[in-house]
């Protein structure tokens, strides 16, 4: 199996966990207020004491298995992106890599958080009150609370994508829409709408990359065959 295919499960890979975290946030997670902007840090933590073994897991998926398949997607389009411009390749490899590092940190803070203020809350709940609010905002300011970082790795690939035709356009038009939700990000009023832009959007292009991957013959096989 080529690095493309394998490219291509990993970005679907992508997309599962997208899926799996958005399912969660809006259904079972709802209740700890997750999601929203009238987080209450103390039923957060009272929260992760009931649903340890759940926060794990839903910590791992979103964050570390998302940043594993990430780390092998990045190669694959570097790769793919290099067959037409060598430089394009390199920016959209070292921006991926930025993405991955940040994402697999968010993952693993955000797991050791959840071991910490379980502990804490059985002999001091105030202070694992207050170590959850210190660490969630360190794994927020990793990746959890603004996606430029990954908005700049997506419109990176999209702008190669589209200049040297490396796609087609349903999934350049998807990294471009999604790429820009990803980098407005970064402005508090738009935060919220921005980041469900790019969440969403991150979806339907990673299953478009995936498939597109899968399904096609890498950029070099077609231009030996022109």
């Amino acid at each position: 199996m080529t690095i493309q295919r394998i490219g291509g499960l990993a970005a679907l890979t992508c997309a599962g966990t997208y899926i799996f975290g958005f399912a969660l946030l809006v259904t079972v997670l709802a209740e700890s207020g997750y999601g929203t902007s009238a987080i209450d840090a103390a039923d957060v933590v009272r929260f992760n004491v009931e649903n340890q073994a759940l926060m794990i897991t839903w910590n791992t998926v979103i964050y570390v298995v998302n940043a594993l398949a990430l780390a092998v997607l990045v190669v694959a389009l570097a790769s793919r992106l290099k067959a037409t411009s060598t430089d394009w390749g390199n920016t959209a490899f070292a921006f991926g890599l930025i993405w991955t590092t940040l994402v697999l940190g968010a993952g693993m803070i955000a797991n050791v958080t959840t071991e910490r203020v379980v502990l804490l809350a059985a002999t001091d709940f105030e202070m694992a009150v207050r170590t959850w609010e210190t660490l969630h905002a360190v794994e927020l300011g990793l990746g959890g609370g603004n996606e430029i970082a990954g908005g700049i790795w997506i419109l990176c690939v999209s702008l190669a994508a589209l200049k040297h035709r490396a796609f087609g356009i349903v999934v350049i038009g998807l990294g471009l829409l999604t790429g820009l939700g990803g980098l407005l990000t970064i402005l508090p009023p738009l935060g919220d709408v921005a980041g469900a832009v790019f969440g969403l959007g991150a979806i339907a292009w990673f299953i478009a990359v995936g498939l597109a991957l899968l399904l096609k013959r890498d950029v070099l096989a077609m231009r030996e065959s022109t």
